[in-house]
């Protein structure tokens, strides 16, 4: 489940903390039930040590050594399988591709302003991600 789509979470980690959620992301169905619900409980739900221990009804140096551990093997995994650098580097290359695009639309239309605002429409379906197709048409 992506940080984003939790309730009742104030703000997005920061440094490592999202480092590791992106991780748990990409390998969180690989760890153990418990490593996930301390994960869970720690990154998403931004609970302190001490509230995880109290709510697994664990010590705190136990919630500690499950985090430390589940890091491991995250980065264990990423070290592998490379799933979350693919992934950045796939979003990279998309922004690329669409700022390309984007700047050459833009030429486009300089050259060819009696399709200016055709191709603003164009520009504002790749910028804001609406559908282009067939429904779309006037």
């Amino acid at each position: 489940m992506p940080f984003a789509t939790v309730t009742g979470a104030a703000e997005p980690p920061k440094g490592k903390d999202l480092k590791y959620l992106q991780l748990w992301d990409q390998y969180g169905a690989l760890l153990t039930e418990n490593q996930r619900e301390i994960c869970e409980m720690y990154y998403m739900l931004d609970l302190s040590l001490s509230e995880i221990a109290e709510q697994k009804q664990v010590s705190r140096q136990s919630v500690s050594e499950v985090l430390k551990k589940s890091r491991d093997l995250l980065d264990f995994y990423e070290e592998k399988l490379h799933h979350n650098a693919q992934d950045r580097e796939y979003s990279l290359q998309v922004s690329l591709m669409m700022t390309e695009t984007i700047a050459a639309l833009e030429k486009f239309k300089q050259l060819h302003p009696e399709f200016a605002r055709d191709m603003d429409e164009i520009i504002n379906m790749v910028v804001v991600g609406e559908k282009i197709g067939p429904d779309e048409e006037n």
